[in-house]
């Protein structure tokens, strides 16, 4: 046995969902667990973004319960077990790595991601979009990301980054029309196209757009909770002109704890 601690994970998954094991447990379905699959696999990443090893190895047991518990659910239902994942997944690796299991030659990363690529078409025949196969679950930007890349690798891109600019800049000036007219449907549709736009835009610059709204979020939250600190009255008396000096304060000696 090279992995018992490993077995032993799978053993107690089985005895949680068997007859006499966990109620809550046994009411599981795929459906439900929904949730906490986005849940687990979004802390682990809070843990990789932090540098936490210890919670990191933590978050990863929560990930792995959850691929678990699905294969149990799945044999339960006679679907299939967590062999079957784990068969399915080998085999998968070996056929995308024909440089490491296989005789193939390749001389860069970027032609291993373009072997892995056409593998990868190879495998999915029956996709007919250039688009098929994109999550419907993931965030709309991640999914924004996907959809330019795909569309790229075909060719369908702008021509310079002087013509995305301009596509950017037209896409606020529709914007502004529809505030304008005051039509908030066509307003969110402009909004859209705006965001779509500056997906590109990072794309073109080889920016991970969420990555780099992720660490916006990080770094604004922490200068507001600086601002918090040391604000001194309620932000309900601050005016517009005091709250941007806090705001300015409050970076200021962010910067300086670097």
């Amino acid at each position: 046995m090279k992995y018992p601690k490993l077995e032993k994970l799978v053993d107690i998954i089985a005895v949680l969902r068997s007859e006499n094991g966990c109620e809550w447990d046994k009411e599981q379905t795929h459906k439900s667990l929904r949730p906490n699959m986005l849940e687990e696999a979004y802390e682990a990443v809070d843990a990789i973004d932090d540098n936490n090893i210890p919670n990191l190895r933590e978050e990863l047991g929560d990930v792995l319960l959850q691929v678990v518990l699905h294969a149990q659910i799945a044999k339960d239902n006679n679907e299939f077990d967590i062999e079957d994942v784990a068969e399915e997944l080998s085999n998968k690796l070996i056929h995308r790595h024909p440089h490491v299991f296989g005789n193939q030659q390749v001389h860069s990363t970027q032609e291993i991601l373009e072997n892995w690529d056409k593998l990868k078409k190879e495998e999915k025949k029956n996709r007919k979009s250039v688009l098929d196969g994109i999550s419907k679950s993931q965030s709309a930007l991640m999914a924004a990301q996907k959809i330019s890349k795909k569309v790229v690798k075909v060719g369908f891109e702008w021509d310079s980054i002087e013509s995305l600019k301009k596509c950017i800049k037209s896409e606020y000036q529709e914007f502004e029309e529809a505030v304008k007219k005051n039509d908030i449907s066509k307003m969110e549709d402009e909004m859209g196209d705006i965001f779509f736009a500056t997906v590109n835009f990072a794309r073109w610059y080889k920016i991970d757009a969420e990555q780099a709204l992720l660490r916006a979020n990080k770094k604004f939250m922490k200068r507001f909770r600086k601002m918090e600190e040391i604000k001194t009255k309620p932000f309900e008396e601050y005016t517009y002109v005091e709250f941007n000096d806090l705001w300015k304060q409050a970076k200021i000696m962010i910067d300086e704890e670097k």
